[in-house]
């Protein structure tokens, strides 16, 4: 068994030897060293000319959760089965960056921050709980996990999904038709959804404008969902009262972007879930010895939608 592995990050050698140890009966090369009948492709933001050189390939392993760029890519084979990286360790990351940030706002800590700069000392109204709702837009594996993870805070949870979803102690919207009612129940907005034709550039100014005006956003997901300028003029005409952001259109985030000194967003270098190796190449390795043996397995990326 051969696989081929390619990844743009610079820990490219602990990917090689974690997936070796993974998989001790497999031969594991190293992009651009292509073996002869390369069985698995593991990429992460591959060259377009590595597919051309391993066509032989039973299926293509993203290393990440996100597909959306790998979709993207005009070389992609047709008829290959794309794989994505479920959890592997991102859940727990996921659930204390959103805790954090969801906290955060419900306590205040910004206008407590500002406060302290000015030297005023002054106690603000607590803020209720029972109507303080946290919404998830997203009720995959990780906003599933985010909201069991909220849910023994007490704040009301809502979430949204393009197909409808029954979650524990979640309130639960599906379809454009909801999403409306969705977002107005949403004090903190949470962002989990993958990249895809048909969620990018969503949380444009109509829609951020359906939150409740004070309410707080919280990007995870991918930064082409939220449109740029629009969340700055809702946030500077007051309606938004902060924005979280760890994801960007483009990262690392340009120098000059207004994201990087604005006094109401927070900056986070796409840190929120890192990937880890270790738990990642072993959840590849069992996939890789369930399809050996014909056996059915999880993460199958349905390219239509795009995740």
């Amino acid at each position: 068994m051969r696989i081929l592995l390619q990844t743009t990050s610079a820990n490219a050698g602990d990917w090689h030897a974690a997936l070796a140890a993974a998989l001790p009966e497999a031969e594991v090369a190293l992009w651009p060293d292509v073996p002869r009948g390369v069985d698995y492709l593991a990429v992460w933001k591959p060259a377009p000319e590595l597919f051309r050189a391993a066509p032989s390939a039973k299926a293509i392993f993203n290393l990440g959760a996100g597909v959306d760029a790998l979709l993207q890519m005009p070389t992609l084979p047709v008829g290959v089965p794309v794989i994505r990286l479920e959890d592997a360790g991102m859940a727990d990351q996921m659930v204390d960056y959103v805790t954090l940030a969801v906290l955060a706002a419900y306590r205040e800590q910004r206008a407590y921050a500002a406060q302290q700069r000015e030297g005023v000392w002054r106690q603000r109204p607590r803020l209720r709980k029972e109507a303080f709702g946290i919404g998830l837009l997203g009720l995959g594996v990780l906003g599933q996990t985010v909201a069991a993870a909220l849910a023994r805070f007490g704040f009301p949870l809502a979430g949204w999904s393009r197909e409808r979803k029954a979650v524990a102690a979640v309130r639960t919207f599906a379809g454009n038709a909801e999403l409306p009612g969705f977002l107005a129940r949403s004090q903190v907005l949470v962002c989990l959804l993958p990249s895809t034709p048909a969620t990018r550039g969503l949380l444009d100014r109509a829609r951020l404008t359906q939150l409740p005006r004070g309410a707080h956003l919280v990007n995870v997901a991918r930064g082409d969902i939220v449109v740029d300028a629009d969340l700055v003029e809702t946030l500077d005409d007051g309606h938004l009262a902060s924005a979280t952001l760890d994801v960007f259109h483009e990262e690392p985030l340009p120098p000059g972007h207004p994201f990087w000194h604005h006094p109401r967003i927070a900056v986070t270098p796409h840190v929120s879930a890192v990937t880890l190796v270790g738990d990642s190449a072993a959840q590849i390795a069992a996939k890789i010895r369930r399809l050996e043996q014909g056996l059915p397995v999880t993460g199958i990326v349905d390219r239509e939608r795009g995740y």
